[in-house]
């Protein structure tokens, strides 16, 4: 398996795309303005992504500015930059050829600060990314806690009714009074002629009563949403990440928590804005990433090798559905009637992206049987069609007879094969076509004698130990 994954945090201000390995190093890094258009937004991601693409890229993590259905791989809501009504995850998979995982971003943050931040060694965290709005995450037992669809919506703590308005159409959330956007109307409105939070900073620590009035504005929200979080979650520790996390934790140190009974640790993020993307990248990685993708059994080998009869003991073990090539195509050789060969290829041809265009509609988890001689189009062909289909592990079995055995086998069923298969003259050339045949090789490949009786029991251990763990 590749080691190597990509990993894009879309942020208000900028689009950040790194090259992550497995252990979460960045190999490379790029950063752009994000576009206030969702769709030119979308097309950006698209560029970076592509232009740190290569072939040992397993996948591409995107960390999303809002509400994520994980599952569905769907984006719910936005607030500063809305990505919802975009087909988001198609658009990148069908463009880029990789596997995609989204996850809000702030989320994704808090991936990276459990594996190597200022989180390691925790299993039950908050986090907020404080930078154009605030972004916020919860793990639990040492994994993302999504509830029903996109918990750890924790900018949208609500602080104050009466607030200013918030994209999520509530008053007071503690996005409206804490993020860096809100930092610079507090500033603003109190007519200091600054644009950094050093200044205010060091104006305070100088005395000057009104940055010190612009820091409590800023952080007294954000402490009472603090405490909300201890009182309903209590985790271990919470983290302030995003471009702000460790200013919000430095003017939080002079407002001490209201309650003693709700404290836990208040650290700054590690990871700084880093966090993202390395959390994006290491999803792909991650023990939620993968497992919950498409597998496939390919029952491969010449006709008449024993394909069939085997990927139906196979189905009948497993539950797992047959598609075969024959099983598309003859219908409609029943229907059109006798056709040259040919015709009847590109009729072949034409079930196998059928079955694939199945198997791409398919919802992430399904398993499937495909019955067929893969070896009848090109690996580059089947390689494509399993990266379109996004396909998480393929095994094949290889149905394993002498080119003697496949004629004497042809032959005999020839007056049972409807018009447009080959008929009696294909024998030689089947017999020779078997000595020489060989797997696909996408996957595991386990060899199957199909002069015996296949060993069930030993075949369904092989594919156990291939799609380990996973239902």
């Amino acid at each position: 398996m590749a080691d190597i994954a990509i990993g894009v945090d879309i942020g208000g201000t900028n689009i950040r795309a790194a090259l992550v390995s497995v252990q979460g190093e960045i190999l490379s890094k790029l950063s752009e303005r994000t576009p206030t258009d969702p769709l030119l937004a979308l097309e950006r991601v698209i560029a970076m992504a592509r232009s740190l693409d290569t072939p040992e890229v397993l996948g591409i993590g995107v960390g999303i500015p809002g509400r994520v259905d994980v599952d569905r791989r769907e984006i719910l809501s936005g607030g500063i930059l809305n990505l919802s009504g975009l087909d988001f995850v198609k658009r990148l998979e069908t463009v880029l050829q990789k596997p995609i995982v989204i996850e809000n971003d702030c989320s994704m943050a808090l991936i990276a600060e459990m594996r190597i931040g200022g989180a390691k060694g925790y299993q039950n965290v908050a986090m907020l990314t404080i930078g154009t709005g605030i972004g916020g995450a919860v793990a639990h037992a040492g994994r993302i806690y999504h509830g029903h669809k996109a918990a750890g919506q924790l900018g949208h703590i609500c602080v104050s009714q009466d607030g200013p308005p918030c994209p999520c159409g509530r008053r007071g959330c503690v996005e409206t009074f804490s993020s860096g956007t809100a930092l610079r109307r507090h500033i603003a409105e109190s007519g200091l002629s600054v644009t950094t939070i050093r200044e205010i900073f060091n104006m305070a620590a100088e005395g000057n009563d009104t940055a010190v009035r612009v820091l409590r504005q800023w952080a007294t929200p954000l402490r009472a949403a603090l405490d909300n979080i201890a009182a309903t979650m209590d985790p271990e520790i919470i983290l302030l990440g995003g471009g702000l996390g460790c200013d919000a934790a430095r003017a939080l140190a002079d407002l001490p928590p209201s309650a003693p009974w709700f404290c836990p640790a208040i650290l700054p993020a590690k990871l700084s804005d880093d966090a993202g993307v390395i959390g994006a990248g290491l999803s792909i990685f991650g023990a939620d990433a993968l497992p919950r993708r498409k597998r496939v059994v390919m029952v491969n080998g010449v006709p008449a090798s024993g394909k069939s009869r085997l990927a139906k003991a196979l189905s009948l073990r497993t539950g797992w559905p047959v598609l075969s090539l024959d099983g598309i195509k003859n219908p409609f050789l029943q229907h059109i009637g006798s056709v040259d060969r040919d015709f009847n290829r590109t009729l072949g041809k034409a079930s196998y992206q059928a079955i694939w265009s199945f198997i791409a509609e398919a919802p992430t988890g399904a398993t499937f049987i495909v019955d067929a001689w893969f070896g009848f189009q090109p690996k580059a062909q089947l390689e494509s069609y399993l990266n379109a289909a996004q396909i998480g592990h393929v095994a094949e079995l290889w149905c394993k007879v002498p080119g003697s055995v496949a004629g004497a086998r042809y032959a005999s069923r020839l007056k049972d094969r409807l018009p447009g298969h080959p008929g009696a003259e294909y024998v030689p050339e089947l017999v020779a076509l078997a000595e020489r045949a060989e797997p696909m090789g996408c996957g595991a490949v386990m060899t199957v004698d199909q002069t015996e009786e296949p060993d069930m029991a030993a075949i369904m251990a092989w594919l156990s130990k291939i799609f380990e763990g996973e239902s």
